[in-house]
């Protein structure tokens, strides 16, 4: 089983409009709300593959409810650890070709509360066969919070794929025990090293060989339309991917990251590891609603992406 983590999961919220006007009354009519977060996206690619999946992480109040309504409607299984505070609403204001969003903080998590989803984490991770924890950390919890929990994972043995930036992700590189598995765009990869990055071979080749990546087995580089660039092990990939007609991009790294997940967890080779992310990654900016893969145009897909050994 996968076991994917949201630690800060909302309740999305879309609005559609043909204009928005500032300073003024907009109404919409054909909004939609749908249970949200990187984790949970994550989660639902999972399961419209066939995967076997939990989602979990903290949600509380009737927005926390609203979320596990959802989910049980699509019938994704999950076990969430209560918390005082209410989840949060994200609202997307979609309109003239435009997305404005609108993102709330979120609950603020007691150390009470911190220190008890760890012993609840301890538990759930025994079924786990790998995990991925996806997005920001609530307020509340410390910048290392993600590193504690990978602490545990690697205690029994469980491998994880992190896709977070900032603090967090700095906190778990400068930690002994390391994720399976990074995928940091080229902004996220530039904040970590202090420098813009350039996508040249040798350029990712020499930044991925630094000593702040030891001891990850695999890093991947999110690059967009210019594909991917990966390092497994002492091995070097670079990934390229045909065009296609973007609808809606936002949750494709989500995705990408279930098809990492996906083919690691069945021991895949490297080939099929990258090029299976990256399917799922570009047949989720083909849909409208996040989080969602069509795969009947996923052979069609997979086989024109190429991964070369550089």
């Amino acid at each position: 089983m996968i076991i994917s983590i949201t630690m800060n999961p909302s309740v999305d919220i879309s609005y559609p409009m043909e204009e928005f006007t500032l300073d003024t009354v907009n109404r919409v009519k054909n909004v939609t709300k749908t249970a949200g977060g990187k984790g949970l996206n994550v989660a639902r690619v999972l399961h419209q593959t066939k995967a076997e999946v939990l989602a979990s992480g903290m949600i509380g109040g009737h927005l926390g409810e609203f979320i596990e309504t959802e989910l049980e409607k699509e019938g994704i299984q999950h076990h969430f650890f209560a918390i005082n505070g209410q989840s949060r609403n994200c609202i997307a204001i979609l309109h003239e070709k435009k997305q404005t969003e609108i993102l709330e903080q979120g609950p603020v998590i007691t150390e009470e509360e911190a220190e008890h989803f760890l012993k609840f984490f301890e538990q759930l991770i025994e079924q786990a066969d790998l995990l991925t924890f996806s997005g920001s950390l609530p307020a509340g919890l410390s910048d290392d919070y993600y590193a504690k929990l990978i602490h545990l994972c690697n205690k029994k043995n469980k491998d994880v794929i992190l896709d977070c930036s900032g603090k967090a992700l700095q906190e778990v590189l400068s930690k002994k025990d390391k994720p399976l598995l990074i995928k940091p765009n080229k902004e996220e990869l530039a904040a970590l090293i202090g420098k813009p990055v350039q996508i040249s071979v040798g350029e990712l080749k020499n930044i991925l060989s630094s000593s702040l990546f030891d001891d990850i087995e695999w890093v991947v580089v999110s690059m967009g339309k210019n594909g991917a660039f990966a390092k497994h092990r002492n091995t070097f990939y670079q990934v390229t991917i045909p065009k296609i007609g973007v609808i809606n991009p936002v949750g494709s790294g989500d995705a990408t990251i279930a098809g990492f997940a996906q083919s690691l967890a069945n021991y895949q080779s490297d080939e099929t590891i990258l090029k299976h992310g990256n399917a799922l990654g570009m047949l989720n900016a083909q849909e409208k609603i996040t989080g969602r893969v069509n795969m009947q145009n996923y052979h069609n897909l997979v086989d024109q992406i190429k991964v070369t050994q550089v």
